[in-house]
């Protein structure tokens, strides 16, 4: 397995980890913790695997369940191990490696683990030190339990949909899988302190994450805004609302030829004076229209008239230096390949290249927060099955004939 950075003795090198995630959310989590040291092993069906393995992108465009580049970003650092929960041995087995686990991380419905005899209560009965995380889409109870669920609904549901997008238009949902990462890190968080408890009182606990209140718990500054004041903040689209100029602008084409376009995030007066004094609008601060942000922004298409003769005058690069030179928030508005090419990321070694045998060396994001003592370790995903015999060996002292035998069985 490539490492790509120095491992000290990694921050959570103790653990124990089971992953029995499928897609993004679950195995979201398990990624942070595998970084970090922990001892990640990643529980998928025999000759099935994740789901995550039949999604795309795919290298040359041709499907291999071992080169996924959705599965490959989101297991790394882990071990593989098939087993067949639905199974009387899958079980029988999974529960004797629950005994020795700290941790456990599922995303099924609401209702799956417990019809599989696998619920807290019972695990919890055979380690009362394990800490079970469960992720789901609207939690484990309430009206919406049992819903179905993707990206819209959870925009929807949450409130975030319809603060976003043109107040002209319909609401504007994310793209992505925006709500399953943002769920991932509550529920790392949330381990990470139910394994502080567990230091201090001995036991462990459930873990219960909601996607749908992790993405409300995010726009707060909406929500208490309604109840303190009761007006909805509307969608505004590229620009604040009550200050301005904030949005985004057109410039002059690079020396690519690409279209060029710079965000500004201008609301503090002093930042606003400064603006106008480069682009040598000064007199627009005696014009009672235009003489602060908050004015500003009451006659904003009027005022960006005035400005954008400036910007077509200037490429991107041009004017975000030179606003940022002055202490004005500027930036460039990245394509992804621009976002894989930035000085800053490349200067903070943010991203990593990995080797895997089958999709070959691919540049990975990192992690965004660094430890000095104990780096965050950066290996591969593991193939199908990769360690199963192994971790049986070495975990439950599983001998060669016993491991022939559940693989006849098609019990791993």
């Amino acid at each position: 397995m490539a490492t790509v950075s120095e491992p000290g003795i990694g921050a959570l090198a103790e653990l124990m980890v089971l992953d029995l995630s499928h897609y993004v959310a679950g195995a979201y989590c398990g990624k942070l913790l595998a970084a970090f040291g922990a001892e990640v092993i990643k529980i998928e069906a025999p000759g099935v695997g994740d789901g995550a393995r039949q999604i795309g992108p795919f290298p040359d465009g041709n499907p291999d369940p071992e080169a996924s580049a959705l599965y490959l970003y989101l297991n790394t650092g882990k071990k593989g191990l098939t087993l067949d929960l639905a199974s009387d041995g899958g079980a029988t087995i999974f529960k004797e490696l629950v005994a020795q686990a700290d941790v456990l991380i599922e995303n099924f419905a609401p209702g799956v683990m417990e019809s599989m005899g696998l619920d807290y209560a019972t695990l919890s009965a055979i380690n009362p030190r394990l800490v079970m995380a469960s992720i789901s889409n609207f939690g484990q109870s309430g009206p919406y339990r049992d819903y179905r669920a993707d990206t819209m609904v959870e925009m929807a549901l949450s409130g975030q949909m319809y603060i976003n997008g043109d107040p002209e238009r319909e609401p504007l949902s994310s793209t992505g899988y925006q709500p399953s990462y943002q769920s991932a890190l509550y529920a790392y968080s949330g381990i990470m302190a139910a394994l502080i408890a567990r230091d201090r009182d001995g036991k462990g606990q459930y873990v219960e994450i909601s996607i749908q209140e992790a993405m409300a718990s995010e726009h707060q500054f909406t929500l208490n805004g309604f109840t303190a004041s009761g007006k909805i903040r509307m969608r505004s689209g590229n620009r604040y609302g009550s200050v301005h100029p904030t949005t985004i602008l057109p410039c002059k084409a690079g020396e690519d030829g690409r279209p060029g376009l710079v965000s500004l995030g201008i609301s503090d007066p002093t930042q606003y004076v400064l603006f106008l004094q480069l682009l040598d609008l000064s007199e627009l601060l005696d014009d009672p229209k235009f003489s602060n942000p908050q004015l500003c922004a009451q006659n904003q298409v009027e005022f960006d008239a005035l400005i954008r003769p400036w910007f077509m005058e200037h490429t991107a690069d041009e004017i975000v230096h030179a606003l940022q030179d002055n202490r004005i928030p500027a930036a460039f508005v990245n394509e992804v390949s621009d976002v894989l090419d930035d000085p800053q990321y490349e200067f903070r070694g943010f991203w990593k290249e990995i080797d895997h045998p089958v999709s070959g060396t691919r540049r990975y994001a990192g992690l965004p927060y660094h430890l000095t003592e104990a780096p965050p370790v950066y290996e591969r995903a593991n193939l199908l099955g990769e360690h199963t015999d192994e971790v049986l060996a070495g975990k439950l002292g599983y001998d060669e004939g016993r491991l022939a035998e559940l693989h006849e069985g098609g019990v791993i």
